[in-house]
């Protein structure tokens, strides 16, 4: 068989007079490297393995072995490759390698748990509350480490223990404005009426206070792209589960639905998480929608003048089709208001759900 012989002279590494010494006898002794025609590997081919395994090398052992040892001539690592012995260890190391990576992505991948009990409450610190308005206020919660995550499913709830004002255990269901993805902590957004119980509770609280959470809570399931869009009617602080939708819908690549909202207040300065709103409507221009309501506007306004009408709903949501659903949260009367409104409209029960 025809042969063609290169040689290539390689410099003789340093003398090795430390612990590893061993390995200067133990190198191949070929300077030179004989590609025969019809070789089991080609060219390309031992070069890919060898970048592989010389990588491979300096990424598994490089914290625990000096620098020098990955010196080695290069031709002699080829010396190595070229004997087909050594192919089959190497194969063999390579396939050992791919399983190790995958098991390392599967964990890796896999789905935090979450840190909320259904059936138990348990304290979150409060590290942070910032104030939106005089009765508006953002309060962040610590979870037990910066990488933990709530657990709260897409549209439900979780419950909040306190005291009233008279000292009685009250609980009342909240809806954080923070998806899984912000992990560390979850945010509520609290509007504290004057009369209200649980409002007290977030009035009195200081940084450093914890409070008693359980859940997950509530009927609300989705699925990405379970349906075509959603049609939104929230009322004040009914936009807290309005908002967690929209944005994990938004924020999810791989789920086109669109998301029409129409929210309703009474003045300017009671609308809730506008700047987030508006920055959503921004980013994703093609994809959602908000019209806001106020019964009481100021003089320079363009958005809806009084209460959410029909014709309102018919201009700024989905029209009724098997493939859309009316979301409604807002204060008891404006849900009644809009029932009667999408039935009239005829929306079917299929079509809405109410948190």
């Amino acid at each position: 068989m025809m042969c063609e012989r290169l040689v290539v002279v390689a410099p003789n590494p340093s003398p090795v007079t430390n612990q590893y010494s061993f390995l200067q006898n133990q190198r191949p002794s070929l300077h030179s490297l004989t590609y025969q025609q019809g070789s089991t590997l080609s060219h390309t081919y031992q070069f890919f393995i060898f970048l592989l395994l010389y990588y491979h090398c300096i990424f598994f052992f490089s914290l625990h072995t000096p620098i020098f040892l990955f010196t080695l001539p290069i031709i002699q690592i080829m010396d190595f490759l070229h004997a087909p012995e050594n192919q089959v260890l190497l194969a063999v190391a390579v396939a050992a390698v791919a399983v190790g990576l995958g098991a390392v992505f599967l964990f890796s991948s896999k789905k935090r748990k979450g840190c909320l009990d259904p059936e138990n409450f348990k304290q979150f610190k409060l590290v942070k509350r910032a104030q939106l308005s005089h009765n508006v206020a953002k309060f962040t919660f610590a979870l037990p480490t910066p990488t933990s995550v709530l657990g709260l499913p897409i549209g439900q709830h979780i419950s909040c223990r306190g005291n009233d004002a008279q000292g009685e255990e009250v609980v009342k269901p909240y809806t954080p404005t923070t998806l899984d993805s912000d992990i560390g902590h979850f945010e509520l957004v609290i509007k504290m009426y004057p009369q209200g119980r649980m409002s007290h509770h977030f009035r009195e609280m200081r940084v450093g206070d914890y409070l008693a959470v359980k859940g997950p809570k509530g009927r609300f399931k989705y699925q990405p792209g379970e349906v075509r869009a959603f049609g939104m009617l929230a009322g004040g602080s009914g936009i807290t589960p309005m908002f967690q939708v929209a944005r994990a819908i938004l924020e999810n690549p791989n789920d086109r639905t669109k998301v029409h909202l129409v929210y309703a207040n009474v003045t300017y300065e009671d609308i809730l998480l506008k700047e987030e709103l508006d920055g959503l409507a921004s980013n994703y221009p093609d994809r959602f929608k908000v019209y806001y309501v106020l019964n009481q506007p100021p003089e320079v306004w363009d958005g809806g003048v009084g209460f959410v009408s029909k014709e309102m709903i018919q201009a700024h949501c989905p029209a009724p089709a098997h493939d859309i659903k009316i979301l409604r949260c807002g204060p008891p009367p404006m849900n009644k208001a809009m029932a009667a409104h999408l039935e009239a409209l005829e929306y079917s029960p299929e079509m809405q759900f109410q948190f």
